[in-house]
């Protein structure tokens, strides 16, 4: 095989492993794309559908098959199609429903989008029932994170609090960690205040404050006990998080960089304290 056919392999698996890094601890993409079973996720049928509903304002949906089968999944659609799902939430038959988290994945850089794609690619293909296509009907509005409202480029990254931005922004910190108007974060004026309410089968969480706030927030928390919750799930008392923010943690977020988690903390810290 000669050096250009190596590099070209070289560069396919390194993209890859990078798709797998952002898809796997920042994304979080099995989370509503894996079905999951006693154990957890169903590696087997990875990528074929999630087992949760979520529904909001004129939608009722489950995390649709991303694997590469061609009829059932995303093994028919082009790389630009696939590609403005995941940034735009733009799918084949209109918009997709606003679960789906596009408005997060905006600030991708483009390496970054086509590593994702790349990974996908290179999945199991998973033939399941057709389902019907997760639509919005109604009015909608993207709520993109302020600074995350489009693609980064390397020399952002470069920056400390600019890459903890763009972890952020992927990760979709804020999206839970911010209160709400009209079933949507608002960043504007409740940026990381916390509030959000969820209900899982472990019962009733609500949303940290994760502002800069001394008693509210995490304004008193050192840093390694910012990066403990975020990669064990565990509270500064040593208490442990209650679900989603403890299942993201474990399976997710603990495979989260070094370099990616201490530019993660030293965003949060830039956010403005809020009651």
């Amino acid at each position: 095989m000669g050096a250009a056919a190596l590099s070209i392999r070289d560069s396919a698996a390194a993209d890859r492993a990078r798709g797998q890094y952002l898809v796997e601890a920042l994304g979080a993409c099995d989370n509503c794309h894996t079905p999951r079973g006693s154990g957890g996720y169903d590696y087997a049928a990875r990528f074929s559908g999630g087992s949760q509903t979520f529904s909001g304002n004129g939608y009722a949906v489950r995390g649709s098959n991303i694997s590469p089968d061609k009829e059932t999944g995303v093994g028919g659609w082009s790389d630009e199609a696939l590609g403005a799902a995941i940034v735009a939430g733009v799918g084949r038959d209109g918009q997709l429903a606003p679960v789906m988290p596009s408005d997060s994945y905006r600030a991708l850089t483009k390496d970054d989008l086509d590593a994702i794609i790349s990974f996908l690619r290179a999945a199991a293909p998973v033939r399941t029932q057709p389902a019907q296509p997760p639509q919005r009907h109604g009015e909608w509005a993207p709520h993109p994170l302020p600074g995350a409202e489009a693609p980064f480029d390397d020399a952002a990254l470069s920056n400390k609090i600019k890459r903890g931005l763009y972890v952020a922004s992927i990760a979709r910190c804020l999206s839970c960690h911010s209160g709400e108007k009209d079933d949507a974060p608002d960043h504007v004026s409740r940026l990381g205040a916390g509030g959000k309410i969820f209900r899982t089968p472990g019962g009733v969480a609500v949303a940290s404050n994760i502002s800069a706030h001394q008693e509210k927030g995490l304004g008193a928390w050192s840093s390694e006990e910012i990066a403990r919750a975020i990669t064990q799930g565990v509270s500064r008392n040593g208490d442990p998080l209650k679900p989603p923010m403890s299942t993201l943690a474990k399976a997710h977020f603990a495979k989260m960089s070094t370099e990616d988690l201490d530019a993660l903390v030293a965003y949060l810290r830039t956010i403005p304290p809020k009651e």
